[in-house]
This record gives structure tokens, sequence and C-alpha cells, in this order.
């Protein structure tokens, strides 16, 4: 069975969007994976087919009604992991992908307004999912992120396994710098060691550029690792962990 995506949104006709494209919309194409947005408003229960009301306690802008996203959240609830994308939950990191991939697949609830009644989140045990530390206007575009991040790793999706094995994240660190033809363009020449052939000094020489750019970008993944030591294409990493 391959592994299935449904998100639950007020604007179903926003996907599959950029997830119809490129490696994501070929495994789509190809059935390693399937793809349903599902209209929460199908789901309301009056003739104007409303979805949020007024928060209680004031305040401006609405809230989706726990009754309407609850129904929504039954009619597609299975074994698989349900994840709110919203600007409060924790950020993704890369083994929440891994995890998520390794799965049957995922249940996304997008929201929009001033969010979802947090009782139906607790009732359903959602797990809350932020993309990064700023504001979008709904969950959609986080769940198209989150989605091709996963896709990428599910089995055949990639056409080398190695080259997820090494990129940023995928040990604890950023990636090391990339190059390819020409070996000089406009007086920068490819550094001396990647034409040189000896495998192990390759190995070594990335291994310190991506502790070097790990610690000069994103320090937090070194020590919240608490260890200075790195791990590139099978070598001794501290666990990703920001």
């Amino acid at each position: 069975m391959s592994w299935r995506a449904t998100v639950l949104t007020l604007f179903p006709g926003m996907f599959p969007g950029p997830l119809g494209a490129s490696l994501a919309g070929r495994a789509l194409a190809a059935g390693s994976w399937s793809l349903a947005a599902a209209d929460i408003r199908d789901f309301a229960t009056d003739a104007h087919r409303s979805v949020d009301d007024t928060p209680f306690g004031g305040g401006a802008g609405m809230v989706l009604r726990p009754d309407v996203v609850d129904a929504a959240i039954a009619a597609h609830a299975d074994d698989r992991p349900l994840v709110y994308l919203s600007a409060r939950g924790r950020s993704l990191r890369q083994e929440d992908v891994r995890r998520f991939a390794a799965g049957p697949g995922l249940l996304l609830l997008c929201g929009r307004y001033e969010g979802v009644d947090q009782r139906v989140l607790e009732a359903r045990g959602a797990e809350e999912i932020a993309i990064g530390d700023y504001v979008l206007s709904g969950g959609e575009l986080p769940a198209m992120v989150l989605l091709d991040a996963c896709v990428r790793l599910l089995p055949g999706v990639m056409g080398a396994a190695e080259s997820a094995e090494e990129e940023s994240f995928s040990a604890g660190l950023l990636e090391y710098p990339q190059y390819t033809r020409p070996a000089e363009w406009r007086g920068r020449a490819v550094p001396e060691i990647l034409l040189s052939g000896h495998h192990a000094a390759i190995a070594a020489w990335r291994r310190e550029q991506a502790e070097a750019a790990t610690r000069q970008r994103r320090p937090d993944l070194l020590s919240m690792a608490g260890a200075p030591c790195a791990r590139v294409g099978g070598r001794r990493a501290p666990d990703y962990d920001s």
C-alpha cells in the first residue's frame, strides 16, 4: 500500500500545487504515494456552511469550530498521525520527517483565521507543528512543505539513497558545499582536494566543511547535540535536535 496523505483544509483547490511537480509529482503519478484534499466546509451543519465563530473571551478574528473540525477528522481518521499545522506548534525537525515517512502516511489539519478550538486538538491528540518562527495565512503551505519533505524519503523516490544520507540535517550537521563543472568559473577554482580522487581525504574535507558551516550558521545544532564531533556519510555525529 502506498503512503497516504489527506489534507483537511478550507481551500482544497490549493492541492496538489507544487506537490504535483518534480520529485513529489513524479512519485504521485507513479503511485508511490497518494494525496487527497478534503474540504472542511463539507462538514458544516447549517445552510451557510459556517465553520468558524467568534472567540470566547473576546479578541479579533474567528476560530474554527470544534464540532465541524472534529467531524472532518472523524471522516478520515485511521492509523495515520494527525498533524495540525500552526505557527504555535513546535518546529519541524528532520527526525520528525523521517518518522512520518516511515509510517503509513499523514492526516494534516490546516488552520485558518485565529486557529482551531483547542478542545478538538486535545481530544484528537493532534501533534502541532510549525515550519518556522513566522506567521502565514493558513496551514496549507506548511502542509506542502511537510509533505514534500516526507515524500522525498519514501523508497524509490530519490534516485540515490546516499543523497538523502549526506544532505543537511541528516546527520546533525548542515551539508558541505557542492561543486560541479567547469572546474574554474570567473576566476574561482574548485577546491583541489575534490579533484584528487583520494576518497578518504575528500570525505575528511567534507566533514570539516560541514562542521564549519554548522558552527558558523547553526551552532545550536552542535550545542543541543552536546558533542563537537560529526558524522558525514557514515561517520560519527551528534543527533539532530533543534
